[in-house]
């Protein structure tokens, strides 16, 4: 369905051709009564503070991947926990239940995600859901109505309601005709998997959008994202993670990428950051709607390395998978992130030492905490 068949024309017109205009908007425009739903989630007024209500309002979607969970964390403690809510179509875990609000939230589904916008007065979206590259690859079917339909959801949400709206990219969107050392903000992309190509449609309708409605449309390209609370999920940079586990737990790891395979990599602390800092950044300050972050680059043999400074026993073999290898290759080395370092500030905490002994720190309390065998 077309972003104009949902706008009703008075709306339309609010929008004007800046984020002024929207916010000047939704101040005139009456808010709608909260009533008594099950998918209001929200204190009532009397209840709020003043620092409350003047926090943003944050909605996550596919909030049980990776990123979500450690995001919403993040913005709890900044923002109160009562004004960051996490959204996924899985069940929670009992943890993510009683670390604040948490609702069942279908992106395909735009009456209900609309609902839940309205009644919980959402002024952030941040939109998690997503199928990643290899498993793109494998559902390209699904994958478009995901990363493509869905987003087209959001889009319309965020317009019709004047949020601010986060969507993250990837070193996927980047293709093999693109400069790869290093990739810069603006440059020729042309990925080739479903997953990079939803990506750029993503980067180009929200900046689209921004220039023609005014919305606050942000984006950043994450690269791998390494995290010792989550299991890989199906992306071509997963073995960063699996690495560590196995290194762990039966101090062998086959990797399936050959092992001069560069690729950029965050640890998900940075990657957290650097989120949290571009959506609190004044938006006087953005040059651009989609910027490149970079922490450091590594390539499997180099990770083993550093890993065997802390457990020599770890063995490393090699058997790469032609599709993942394949969409490696056509990814950047490199980031050129100077553009989000000069706007906002942006600069990585951790490096490749660092990562690894945070991650092997962590996964080890876990296990021990779980009552597994450590190697």
């Amino acid at each position: 369905m077309q972003l104009g068949m949902r706008l009703c024309a008075p709306t339309a017109a609010a929008f004007g051709a800046s984020c002024l205009g929207c916010r000047s908007w939704a101040r005139r425009s009456p808010g709608r009564s909260l009533g008594c739903s099950p998918r209001q989630i929200s204190r009532s007024n009397s209840q709020e503070t003043p620092a409350s209500r003047d926090s943003p309002r944050v909605l996550i979607t596919g909030g049980l991947g990776q990123l979500g969970v450690g995001l919403a964390e993040m913005l709890r403690n900044l923002h109160g926990a009562e004004n960051v809510i996490l959204s996924d179509i899985k069940k929670p875990p009992p943890h993510v239940v009683s670390s604040g609000p948490f609702v069942y939230a279908d992106v395909l589904d735009y009456k209900h995600l609309r609902e839940l916008i309205v009644n919980n007065r959402i002024t952030w979206l941040v939109h998690y859901s997503a199928l990643l590259s290899a498993v793109g690859e494998a559902n390209v079917a699904l994958a478009r109505k995901i990363n493509i339909t869905g987003l087209h959801n959001v889009l319309d949400l965020a317009l019709e309601n004047c949020l601010r709206l986060f969507v993250p990219s990837t070193i996927g969107a980047f293709g093999p005709s693109s400069p790869r050392d290093p990739a810069p903000d603006l440059c020729v992309q042309r990925p080739r998997t479903i997953y990079g190509v939803s990506k750029v449609h993503g980067e180009l309708m929200g900046e689209y959008l921004h220039h023609k409605y005014g919305l606050d449309f942000r984006c950043l390209r994450y690269p791998g994202v390494i995290s010792a609370n989550s299991q890989p999920g199906g992306g071509t940079t997963d073995y960063a993670v699996q690495i560590f586990h196995d290194a762990l737990s039966t101090g062998h790891h086959e990797c399936y990428l050959r092992p001069d395979t560069r690729l950029p990599m965050m640890h998900i602390s940075d990657c957290h950051r650097a989120t949290v800092e571009f959506m609190q950044a004044p938006e006087c300050q953005l040059s651009l709607r989609t910027y490149n972050i970079a922490a450091m680059s590594f390539t499997p043999e180099e990770v083993a390395l550093e890993i065997c400074k802390h457990l020599p026993h770890l063995k490393v073999t090699y058997n790469p998978d032609s599709v993942r290898q394949n969409i490696a290759d056509s990814w950047p080395v490199r980031f050129d992130d100077s553009n989000a370092r000069r706007d906002w500030g942006w600069a990585p905490t951790f490096g490749l030492e660092e990562l690894v002994s945070d991650m092997l720190s962590s996964i080890r309390d876990k296990r021990t905490h779980e009552g597994l065998p450590v190697s």
